[in-house]
């Protein structure tokens, strides 16, 4: 459906080229460097070190010891000491660094680099008057705002953990993460826009503190203008101005100064979706996230200092972190807060003409409801600047291909991306030198060495398979917050396969392009007698009818343990019924585009879909309610009330 511009000379060829002359190797195509690079993984990522240039006080003295595997997580380039901070700040000039809006603001509001390095060093400042140390945890229960990041980078800066969730989670949600943490400060706001109106902060915050005992300092962001709290209720709140103020000498603000760490010092924790059980807190290094991140930038993205990235997130999904590193490439950012159809379905691609957005990112589902509600952008704007729009969130289903090159821009690079926040990264996604084919993610990223395996543990190709790595990569985990032996931590990768990372993903892998299929959750997996599939197999199809709105396909076990069918919920498009028709025709579909193995042994109507608020299907939640256990981990859900729904259906009983 594209296909790159061989003529110009990308980061990428670049990189081959210096590696071919420094190593006496001959690598001509993608494949070939991919495989050049897993195989001398510790070459590959010293020279990605030196090629994105990572700002730094002590250099290494090991970039990784070989002789360890991949599951007794080696340390990374032994020895070096920077500063995450350092590296996202190291440009000091007037070019626009954050660009930010959202719902309910009528302009958008401009921080210059050099403006930026000041408003951190303001709110490191005050961090550090208020007692904020190397390893303390200051977390944001936040929007995607300029704010965000200031706090972020400050407190990195000074060696301290962040950690983040946005305001959309409910209060249960963020104590079971922030609970397990213990933070020192948070940041916060009055309110938020979404969907059209103005949804107070206080009440839900000040529930949040009154759990979060180790709090020192409650620091509370006028985010919506005008709409004035009381803060009185909620204990050690200060506002935001105030305590900036409280940390000036003099009315000026004291040098911007970076605490040099080891690469392996905790930068982040990330966590678990929480749907299964008490959420996973991951432990991410300073240095493993920069050069996983700078690789992807810059090296499967092409990205340089020209570039305006726009990615649709909010503060507690890892895709707000991946895009805050792309200042350290000297890029723009565009920070977007809010619903992206309000007021409506095209504010972002107002946005993509208004500000000159290069490379758009946004949830494969944003582009599915595009389509639904005939939204066509090729005909209402320009979109001159974009050169590539990245999905990732769920599977990009092949007719979200078709929409975007028909109804968008045809000469943009469709990169459909998938990794995740036990990575902090991607394992797979967009690139500058191979084609893009409907329904595939381009190919493997550099230095992760992935294949996808069956259950007897053997690389398959052109079928589905258990997604794997074999060989370590710097931004797995460094640990998992309060896991002293390691146990949770080689549970949740290493219990599958020994000495090898699975990622519980199904995938199918295309010998022939390189290309990446994903197929859903493996712990998501569908194994009707014996034959397993993953469900984004059968979302393919059924997505194809315009009268059904949505879909979630789970199993459903016997009670005597001994026989597994398949479940098939429709959610129906507002005015079509459901009926024989849509069942029967749906059923003949999958028959002749999955195989007979395929069809669901039970279709039924259903109200609503539970959805992360990430925007994720939650498929083990249903399997349990259809079950009949509790479904006690509800935080993580953006529509928790949905999982009733599934309990008690007449349909599933009695199997």
């Amino acid at each position: 459906m594209w296909v790159p511009c061989r003529q110009q000379e990308t980061n990428m060829d670049r990189l081959r080229k210096r590696i071919n002359e420094k190593y006496g190797v001959n690598l001509n195509t993608y494949q070939e460097f991919h495989r050049w690079s897993c195989d001398n993984y510790a070459e590959f990522w010293e020279e990605v070190w030196t090629f994105t240039d990572i700002i730094h006080s002590k250099s290494f003295e090991e970039v990784v010891n070989k002789k360890k595997s991949i599951s007794e997580i080696p340390e990374w380039f032994r020895g070096s000491r920077l500063n995450f901070a350092e590296n996202i700040l190291r440009f000091d000039d007037d070019r626009v660094a954050v660009y930010s809006t959202g719902e309910g603001r009528s302009s958008v509001r401009r921080k210059t680099h050099r403006e930026l390095r000041q408003s951190v060093a303001a709110y490191a400042a005050a961090m550090r008057h208020m007692g904020v140390q190397k390893g303390d945890r200051v977390v944001g229960y936040i929007p995607n705002c300029t704010e965000a990041v200031e706090a972020m980078l400050a407190a990195v800066s000074i060696g301290a953990i962040w950690s983040s969730t946005s305001p959309d989670f409910g209060v249960v949600g963020v104590l079971e993460r922030f609970t397990q943490i213990q933070p020192k400060l948070i940041f916060s706001v009055n309110a938020v826009h979404y969907n059209g109106k103005v949804h107070s902060h206080i009440e839900k915050l000040e529930q949040v503190v009154k759990g979060l005992p180790e709090l020192e300092r409650v620091v509370v962001i006028p985010f919506v203008e005008d709409f004035h709290v009381d803060l009185t209720s909620i204990p050690l709140s200060v506002s935001l101005a105030d305590f900036l103020q409280g940390a000036t000498k003099d009315g000026g603000v004291p040098e911007l100064s970076f605490e040099q760490v080891p690469f392996n010092h905790p930068l982040y924790i990330m966590y678990s979706s929480g749907t299964t059980g008490v959420p996973k807190c991951m432990v991410h290094s300073v240095g493993g996230t920069l050069i996983k991140h700078l690789e992807e930038h810059v090296i499967q993205g092409n990205m340089d200092c020209s570039d305006v990235l726009l990615y649709y997130t909010t503060a507690g999904w890892m895709m707000w972190n991946w895009m805050v590193s792309a200042l350290a490439v000297g890029a723009s950012i565009l920070l977007y807060d809010g619903s992206p159809l309000v007021p409506h379905a095209n504010i972002l691609w107002d946005l993509v003409d208004e500000i000159g957005v290069t490379i758009l990112g946004t949830g494969a589902k944003w582009l599915s409801v595009l389509e639904d509600k005939g939204v066509h952008p090729k005909t209402t704007h320009n979109l001159q600047s974009l050169k590539a729009i990245l999905s990732t969130g769920s599977p990009l289903k092949p007719q979200s291909f078709e929409y975007v090159y028909r109804d968008i821009k045809s000469d943009v690079l469709l990169g459909s991306i998938s990794g995740g926040t036990d990575i902090i990264a991607c394992f797979m996604g967009h690139n500058w030198t191979v084609p893009v084919y409907k329904g595939e993610i381009q190919g493997l990223f550099l230095g992760c060495d992935m294949q996808s395996w069956d259950e007897a543990g053997k690389p398959v190709y052109n079928q589905s398979g258990e997604l794997v790595c074999l060989k370590p990569f710097p931004s797995m985990p460094v640990y998992f917050w309060n896991d002293q032996d390691g146990s949770k931590y080689r549970k949740a990768y290493f219990n599958k396969f020994r000495d090898v990372w699975a990622h519980g993903d199904f995938c199918q892998i295309n010998s022939k392009t390189g290309g990446v299929l994903m197929l859903g959750r493996s712990d998501g997996t569908l194994n009707p007698n014996g034959v397993r599939f993953g469900s984004a197999e059968i979302y393919q199809v059924v997505e194809g009818f315009k009268e059904i709105q949505d879909s979630v396909c789970v199993s459903q076990r016997s009670q005597d343990g001994l026989d597994e069918r398949v479940v098939l919920f429709l959610k129906m498009a507002p005015g079509s019924e459901f009926g024989e028709n849509v069942v029967n025709s749906l059923r003949t579909h999958i028959r002749t585009y999955l195989s007979a193995r395929h069809v669901p042994a039970v279709i039924l109507p259903i109200a609503d879909i539970p959805y992360t608020i990430s925007g994720k299907k939650v498929e083990v939640a249903i399997k349990q309610a259809i079950s009949g256990q509790e479904v006690l981990q509800r935080g993580a859900l953006a529509n928790p009330d949905s999982i009733d729904l599934y309990y008690n259906l007449p349909e599933l009983q009695g199997f």
